[in-house]
């Protein structure tokens, strides 16, 4: 896992070797071995619901243990989903004797109170007919953080998204700094330029255009796994799994994201994200390059901040083969102890 630091504008490059031990050792445990070695509270779940206006947006929250009255806050993580699925596939996925996939278990066990939201159009939330574009999904979290606020006790959240999730996350905390303690951005992009992916939804501005909604079914779910050109990072049980839950809402799903990538990008300026951030990349991801992310990276003004390349690994890191490694970086970046002011 390749870890670039450049505080002050002067590059660095590390490589982690083993992963740490401890630390490690303690997610693979969490992938391969929970039935094995489940810790002694259970992971308590729960279903909320917030209001944009007429549209209603479900919200899950996953924590160790039931909130009891007079118990400290937990930190709060919230997830911020992609443009193809919703929240509980992206974070929450059970694949039966195939390991852990659910971020929000591995994040629960860390002691974290972790939620996540359907956006506008998606899952089980309400449509308010829009094409739920990456503004309409600052909306969404604006909407959401009050319900978050309220319930876990805490004013600031730790923000994490994955592809245009991260342009999504990294969006509100720009609108919001106030209520963003540490933003982490997986599969980001920022201009696009020269990624293949982004260079495929380009020739198809016209069509999603023209649309608010966009065609989703089990082919289009497998081909995410496909289309950077190393399918072996993944299991095929996973699409699967994703299929078999995304279905129950229809074989489409907004458009606005896609277009937002293809025809508006950049649309977050790093200058005005002030909250320390974790940049993850898979080392295979065509929707963006090193030069696009390292360009948003060296103009971020908080100097806390880290890069971080996942290596045998493509664009979806949370359902790659080598999950762990970005389990591994989030945990750590969260657990990050604050630098001694001078």
């Amino acid at each position: 896992m390749s870890k670039i630091d450049d505080g002050k504008g002067v590059a660095r490059r590390a490589v982690l070797q083993g992963a740490g031990a401890g630390i490690g050792m303690g997610l693979m445990a969490g992938m391969t071995g929970a039935a094995a070695a489940a810790p002694e509270t259970a992971i308590w779940s729960s279903e909320y619901w917030a209001h944009k206006g007429s549209v209603k947006l479900n919200l899950w929250r996953k924590r160790l243990g039931a909130p009891a009255a007079g118990e400290a806050a937990r930190p709060v993580v919230f997830l911020v989903h992609g443009s193809s699925n919703s929240s509980r596939t992206s974070y929450d996925l059970s694949v039966p004797g195939h390991g852990e996939y659910s971020l929000m278990n591995v994040l629960a066990r860390e002691g974290y109170d972790v939620w996540t939201m359907d956006h506008d159009g998606y899952g089980r939330s309400g449509s308010s007919g829009n094409n739920s574009d990456i503004a309409s999904g600052v909306e969404d979290l604006k909407a959401a953080m009050p319900v978050v606020q309220k319930e876990s006790g805490r004013a600031k959240v730790h923000l994490y998204g994955t592809s245009s999730g991260g342009i999504r996350a990294a969006a509100y905390a720009q609108a919001q700094p106030e209520h963003v303690d540490r933003l982490m951005l997986s599969a980001f992009t920022y201009k696009g330029n020269g990624a293949a992916e982004i260079e495929r939804r380009r020739k198809r501005i016209d069509q999603l255009r023209a649309n608010n909604r966009r065609k989703r079914d089990a082919a289009m779910i497998r081909s995410i796994f496909t289309r950077d050109g190393h399918p072996q990072f993944y299991d095929p049980a996973v699409a699967e799994a994703i299929i078999a839950d995304e279905m129950k809402f229809g074989d489409t799903v907004p458009t606005g994201t896609y277009l937002d990538m293809a025809a508006n990008l950049p649309i977050v300026d790093p200058k005005k994200v002030m909250a320390p951030v974790l940049m993850l990349r898979g080392e295979f991801d065509g929707n963006s390059t090193n030069d696009d992310l390292l360009d948003f990276y060296r103009q971020l003004p908080n100097g806390d901040r880290q890069f971080v390349i996942l290596p045998q690994t493509a664009h979806s890191a949370g359902w790659g083969k080598n999950r762990h490694l970005l389990f591994y970086a989030l945990r750590n970046f969260l657990a990050e102890p604050a630098p001694i002011a001078s």
